[in-house]
């Protein structure tokens, strides 16, 4: 083993995560405290866990981290006997950031309220950078189990970090700071101890704080899920909530249950009251924590369908062996029967709280994208899910229901009609709801990227078809009302003469009656994506196969009324006939097929106008 002390410099976002973590979150350094003692605990149990098929990595004595403040060199030690890491680890872990964070991390600083950016640490993974609040240098000694090799990775949080050898006589991770002169509040045991039962007061192992030499214990270590919910206050599901989902703000929704019969389990979660700032979209899996008789065995169990990833917390059950591994988790029908028991529990719940509608859409606001997910890809559950929709409308304020459309909807009116792009207020404003408007008929508004997906999955609700207003030719002709625009042209010559000008961007011209003071509108043909995936198709670079738009034109309109008098002289109708493509794209929020081409045929026609 070499004696050379290496140095490194950080990842490339390193350096301005530090000066963000230790400057911008300065006023709530205490946190520093939570972040490391969540991940000693978390070592402690990933090292149990490995255990149970490698018995190799069995640890001697009862497991617990502890908190050893020195005074007197000033250091604050905080050592676990977990799974500990190796030098690559060590270099991976703590001298560069998996993800790019750093940037989303900043924008989220700076406009959170004051009382919200201690949650920042947790969502953003960047616990162990917090050390530096407090400290002028940290150093960390671990060894991973397993190996007999220690080292002790070592910075003054300054833009590098040192590698060296080391020896820890047991596995396991020992960091020390070195506290700023005005942090010495953080040697004292008993701040420590508030800290602890503040913060880390359910972690299910043990953590002590040494004073006058002795170790005191400084959390209770209360598997809180399996006490009756007349013995947890409001206040510990709070605490237990922030510990568990590594976040600040108050649960949305807590439920607390246990299920008893053939199958037994106790069940602990929680809806958050806040969007994450990452996880929910980055991160497709569940991460609701397995115990097996309160030992956590992962988070990896998929508990709850990827479309509910953002309810946060613990299952903990009597059914499966402790040495289950990974493999048998996936395999095993007793986690299946868990898991269809804890998604109806999670179901039910929301059903309940949808009554509420102001409330509700506090939760539909952060999580309903999400949601959505599930009538795409959740055949079982699909129905259900339909029914905890809510939409923004062409016809009402706020949020709407599907069974509140189906309410409202105009005799005559035989589907549920949709309409999806990436903006609701351009949505609102847009030509495509202009003929539906004129009747009365109200349009769903969908923004959401998921939106562009599920409805193929739905298609109907209650019997009713649900139908995007861009797709396929929409007879509006049974529903009374509309405002009298006057006699339509003969647009037969038009129509016939545009589609021969017009024949390599569309597959069809053809007159339509659902446009008031717009001339012209796209749609798409009746089979196939609606336009706002074929404009999604289009970005990804995989627009092959969506086939050609339809292009409408309004016979009542006064433009298309002139063109289709002068239809068989007009010299420039070519022109025209791409002008006319071109402003069909922009309304629906793209762009011209050749931008500079089309800003020439405008000055032109504007010039030519004005002459």
């Amino acid at each position: 083993m070499s004696d050379t002390l290496e140095r490194h410099e950080f990842g490339a976002e390193v350096g301005r995560l530090l000066d963000l973590v230790v400057h911008a979150l300065y006023s709530e350094r205490e946190i520093f405290l939570r972040e490391l003692v969540a991940n000693a605990a978390d070592a402690v149990d990933r090292r149990r866990f490995e255990a149970l098929t490698n018995p190799a990595l069995t640890l001697a004595a009862e497991a617990k981290v502890r908190i050893l403040p020195d005074k007197a060199a000033r250091t604050l030690t905080i050592a676990d006997s977990g799974i500990g890491m190796a030098k690559a680890e060590l270099a991976q872990h703590l001298g560069t950031i998996a993800r790019s964070g750093t940037l989303a991390f900043a924008k989220s600083l700076a406009e959170a309220p004051a009382a919200e950016k201690p949650s920042l640490i947790g969502q953003f993974g960047v616990g162990f950078y917090s050390a530096f609040m407090v400290a002028d240098r940290v150093e960390v000694t671990s060894r991973r189990a397993g190996t007999e090799e220690a080292w002790t990775w070592a910075s003054e949080g300054k833009g590098d970090y040192t590698l060296a050898p080391a020896s820890r006589e047991e596995p396991g991770t020992d960091i020390v700071l070195h506290m700023k002169a005005d942090a010495e509040e953080f040697l004292e045991p008993f701040r420590l101890q508030t800290i602890i039962r503040k913060w880390a007061d359910h972690i299910t192992i043990p953590i002590t704080v040494a004073r006058d030499g002795k170790d005191e214990p400084a959390n209770e270590g209360t598997a809180l899920w399996r006490k009756p919910k007349s013995e947890v206050t409001e206040e510990q599901y709070a605490e237990f909530y922030r510990h568990v989902a590594h976040a600040f703000d108050q649960p949305w929704a807590t439920l607390h249950w246990r299920a008893e019969g053939t199958l037994e389990f106790s069940a602990l979660l929680f809806i958050p009251g806040m969007k994450p700032f990452q996880a929910v979209e980055g991160e497709r899996e569940s991460r609701v924590r397995l115990h097996v008789r309160r030992m956590f065995i992962t988070d990896q169990a998929g508990l709850l369908p990827p479309w509910l990833r953002f309810v946060q917390g613990v299952v903990d059950t009597e059914d499966l062996p402790l040495n289950v591994s990974r493999e048998m988790l996936q395999a095993t029908p007793v986690l299946a029967r868990i898991r269809k028991s804890v998604t109806n529990r999670v179901l039910s719940e929301l059903r309940s709280r949808a009554r509420d509608a102001e409330d509700y859409a506090k939760f539909w606001e952060n999580f309903g994208a999400v949601l959505k997910e599930g009538v795409w890809e959740d055949a079982e559950h699909r129905k259900e899910v339909a029914a905890l929709l809510r939409f923004r409308s062409s016809a009402v304020e706020g949020w709407t229901s599907l069974a509140d459309y189906l309410a409202r909807m105009k005799e005559g009116q035989e589907a549920i009609y949709i309409l999806a792009g990436d903006d609701t207020a351009a949505l609102a404003r847009s030509p495509q709801l202009e003929g539906f408007r004129a009747r009365g008929v109200e349009v769903l508004l969908l923004s959401d990227g998921i939106d562009a997906f599920w409805p193929e999955r739905l298609d109907a609700f209650e019997g009713k078809p649900i139908r995007s207003v861009t797709k396929g030719s929409v007879d509006l002709s049974k529903i009374a009302g509309g405002p009298d625009q006057g006699e339509a042209a003969d647009v037969a010559q038009l129509l016939a003469r545009l589609q021969e000008l017009l024949k390599d961007e569309v597959s069809e011209v053809r007159a339509t009656d659902r446009l008031v003071d717009s001339a012209v509108v796209l749609a798409a043909p009746p089979y196939g994506p609606d336009l706002q995936m074929q404009r999604l198709l289009r970005r990804a670079g995989r627009a092959g196969g969506t086939g050609q738009p339809v292009l409408e034109v309004n016979p009542r309109h006064p433009l298309i009324r002139r063109l289709a008098e002068t239809v068989a002289t007009d010299t420039t109708l070519e022109e025209t006939a791409g002008l006319l493509f071109d402003l069909a794209r922009l309304q629906d929020g793209d762009v011209p097929r050749d931008p500079a081409a089309f800003a020439r045929r405008v000055a032109a026609a504007l010039a030519g106008e004005k002459g």
